[in-house]
């Protein structure tokens, strides 16, 4: 991490960014409470977490089901041939049902999370995607579990397993 960050994220920081990461809306005053610092000292933090690219906004949830989209899928895209796995990542996030989009590795070259509001539409969503790789669809039942919050504990466990590696390659030598 580039000293900027990492004295950015000392206990108060990662306090802090827990704070936030379970409620964003919490004000400076609320955060400063839960965190011990003042409502300005927490302004600045988080200004300071933004310009470093640590923060890089704030979400709302919502329930798509409440808004006529009760259908959610997973749809991974292959690869046809002479197809540009950039551009293909660039026309299917133009697809409106499509709620994120990532290019991967391996036999797939981009996975889509979509909506849908019934089976018919999710068909058409389908089809306008396989006009750009050859699609597997997951239906989506319930979300197993909630997004996790990123902790200094998480940064500490891959930099712990990037020691073993370097150890183990060592000792292999």
């Amino acid at each position: 991490m580039a000293l900027e960050i990492e004295k950015l994220l000392d206990e108060t920081g990662w306090l802090l960014l827990r704070e936030l990461q379970q409620n964003a809306r919490l004000s400076y005053s609320e955060l400063g409470q839960r965190v011990g610092l003042s409502s300005p000292a927490v302004a600045d933090r988080m200004r300071k977490m933004e310009e470093a690219g640590i923060i890089t906004g704030y979400r709302v949830e919502v329930n798509l089901a409440k808004l006529g989209l009760p259908m959610l899928a997973i749809v991974r895209l292959g690869s046809f041939a002479g197809q540009n796995c950039h551009r293909v990542a660039t026309q299917v996030s133009q697809i409106p049902e499509v709620l994120e989009c990532y290019r991967v590795a391996g036999s797939d070259s981009v996975v889509v999370k979509v909506v849908a509001a019934s089976v018919e539409h999710l068909g058409k969503v389908i089809d306008q995607l396989s006009l750009h790789g050859l699609p597997t669809t997951s239906l989506v039942f319930s979300k197993a579990m909630e997004s996790r919050i990123i902790t200094q504990k998480m940064i500490e466990r891959a930099e712990g397993w990037e020691d073993i590696i370097l150890q183990d390659e060592a000792s292999s030598r």
